[in-house]
């Protein structure tokens, strides 16, 4: 079971994972020993990959593995912060605690990605809509206005009306040349960001100060570093292996590169706060924060005070974005249409004015 289990959890969506998690914590919680908490959970999910990965867990389990080992063999679905921490829990006998905090975090965490994707969402239908619909216009439908605007003479022709036909006869033929082109430029930035470092660094930098929405992109990688760092403290990771989790799950290079200056810091004996703060990745609110939990102790606490904020800032920066988008894309397709219906009506006033002349 072990090898398609594995294979079939490579589709394990984040949802089901957080949801399984969740299950799994209050079936221990109520005393059910390990074991059959996962026989019971395999039977309350429902036939797909999440079972199959479950099913190899019970096995595994059964058969005298830890839970946190047996994990490691689904590195598709159980990250290493999914591991260390039922590891941790193992380690401290409070795995119901741990697994709790994991649902939590799961949850918590998926949550923000919903959310964005969710405002997203719109946006993005209106723009593909608006392409398609235009490029369709332009395409096939201007051309076939050719036959009636040509008894104008091209000489006599709107530079607007020959603006528009031009363009839709250049697609009529060649629409494919540029679905071909972005296609390869889909193509050609996957591999770049696989195999090039400095075009990878540069893309997350952009990413960091694109307009509108490089601010949500900055206190969504603010707010997952605070919560990911608290919850591993929380459960009884040490600081540098959670560092070191930190920063095998973090995906923009800058803010590895941050979590790197902080685990050399507290190798050399330092503080979290002056790394943090050299970093130009945390604001001085943040550094602050840190700076007071690690003197008093509580930099667990401090580190979920700075993800609750940060994730309603999250909230709040998707709200006001999305309200700037909205008007700023249909604008652009009343300037669109306009242009398009100006070019079309225009050889029929010309035409207008010749009968008036004769």
């Amino acid at each position: 079971k072990g090898g398609p289990a594995l294979l079939a959890s490579k589709r394990v969506t984040p949802r089901a994972l957080a949801e399984s998690t969740s299950q799994l914590a209050v079936l221990l919680n109520a005393g059910i020993p390990i074991t059959k908490s996962l026989r019971i959970l395999e039977g309350q999910l429902a036939p797909g990959p999440m079972k199959r990965v479950a099913a190899s867990l019970v096995e595994d389990v059964e058969g005298g593995t830890a839970l946190s080992e047996a994990m490691t063999k689904h590195d598709a679905v159980f990250d290493p912060l999914n591991t260390n921490m039922v590891r941790a829990g193992e380690a401290g006998g409070v795995q119901e605690e741990i697994l709790n905090r994991l649902a939590g975090f799961l949850t918590a965490s998926e949550a923000i990605k919903s959310r964005v994707k969710g405002a997203l969402a719109y946006p993005v239908a209106i723009i593909v809509v608006a392409v398609v619909v235009l490029l369709l216009v332009f395409a096939f439908v201007i051309p076939r206005f050719k036959q009636v605007f040509a008894t104008l003479g091209k000489g006599a022709m709107h530079w607007t009306t020959q603006l528009v036909i031009d363009i839709g006869e250049h697609l009529q033929f060649w629409w494919w040349i540029y679905l071909v082109g972005v296609g390869l430029l889909v193509a050609l930035h996957r591999v770049l960001m696989a195999r090039v470092d400095g075009y990878r660094s540069f893309m997350h930098r952009w990413a960091l100060r694109m307009p509108l929405f490089g601010t949500l992109v900055h206190k969504s990688l603010v707010a997952r570093f605070a919560r990911t760092f608290g919850t591993l403290i929380q459960s009884g990771v040490p600081h540098l292996d959670a560092l070191d989790i930190l920063a095998a799950s973090t995906a923009n290079v800058h803010m590895k590169a941050a979590v790197g200056g902080v685990q050399s810091s507290i190798r050399e004996g330092a503080g979290f706060a002056v790394p943090m703060g050299e970093s130009g990745m945390f604001d001085d609110i943040v550094v602050n924060m840190v700076d007071v939990g690690e003197q008093t102790g509580e930099l667990d606490r401090m580190l979920t005070k700075i993800a609750d904020r940060y994730e309603i800032e999250v909230d709040r920066t998707i709200e006001t974005t999305f309200k700037l988008i909205e008007p700023i894309l249909l604008v652009f397709l009343a300037v669109a249409v306009g242009f398009i219906v100006f070019a079309l009506f225009m050889p029929l006033l010309q035409m207008m004015q010749n009968l008036n002349k004769r």
